[in-house]
């Protein structure tokens, strides 16, 4: 990465968070350690937009006459699409690196083999299975909780990514995204991050009473908890993290949180 003189700014940093995580027409217009700092630190955002865009499909289906089922099905389309199913197939490649039981500069190199093994395929499928299924159930108990849970599982997503980018967790490649984001959030920062998310979170929850608001924040708490254990066992596995670990543990989170949202009546 490119060490430009002046420092970036805020809006550095979301063009950079877009523009890594979204398709969304965002140029890059600083590459660069700092650029990434503040671009991590903002992915949280880009999990905001994403999680509204995911609710849109969901809601205008229901409104059309269509089921939960399939309101459920363009809700969990929507992220996979702004980001051209790049982190399902991270999630895939980082469980047939896993599956693979190798010695870490195997396992790397099967995750970055273009085709997708079983391991891959079967994890997809679950996942995925999993996402419609919750929010098929939670769009059918209302139509506004469902389109919360698409809001809060999408920025709990992001926010993984931001706790993943803290210092002290390596790369386990020298190139790739991986390595461009690895230990740039200062763990102070990233800890701030995390409260504004869970605030955020409670407070979406709590426009249905507060037992939803600790509903909420437990879905959250839930998926980083999740997301957090992967993120370990990969780094031991792989020596670090790599742009296929990021999207896996986007996933991860996203579809723990979904889940923990439909228990508890």
């Amino acid at each position: 990465m490119s060490t430009p003189s002046s420092p970036p700014s805020w809006p550095d940093g979301l063009r950079f968070a877009f523009g890594t995580l979204t398709v969304l027409p965002v140029e890059v217009t600083r590459w660069d350690r700092e650029a990434a700092r503040r671009g991590m630190l903002c992915a949280p955002v880009a999990g905001l937009a994403v999680g509204a865009g995911a609710a849109v499909p969901g809601l205008l289906l229901l409104w059309s006459g269509a089921g939960p089922l399939l309101a459920a099905v363009a809700s969990a389309a929507v992220p996979a699409v702004l980001t051209r199913g790049l982190h399902l197939d991270g999630l895939a490649d980082t469980a047939d690196g896993l599956g693979s039981a190798k010695p870490a500069e195997d396992a790397l190199r099967i995750m970055k083999q273009s085709d997708i093994g079983p391991f891959g395929v079967i994890t997809l499928v679950l996942v995925l299975l999993a996402q419609v299924a919750a929010l098929s159930q939670l769009y059918a108990g209302s139509w506004t909780r469902g389109a919360v849970a698409a809001v809060v599982s999408a920025t709990a997503a992001r926010l993984t990514l931001t706790l993943a980018a803290r210092t002290g967790v390596p790369p386990a490649r020298p190139e790739g995204l991986g390595a461009a984001v690895a230990g740039v959030v200062p763990v102070r920062a990233a800890v701030l991050a995390a409260a504004a998310v869970l605030s955020v979170s409670a407070c979406a929850g709590g426009l249905f009473g507060p037992c939803d608001a600790v509903r909420v924040t437990l879905s959250v708490l839930a998926a980083l908890g999740a997301a957090e254990l992967l993120l370990r066992h990969c780094v031991r596995r792989f020596g670090g993290v790599t742009g296929d670990v990021f999207g896996g543990l986007a996933e991860t989170a996203a579809t723990v949180a979904l889940v923990a949202l439909t228990l508890g009546g």
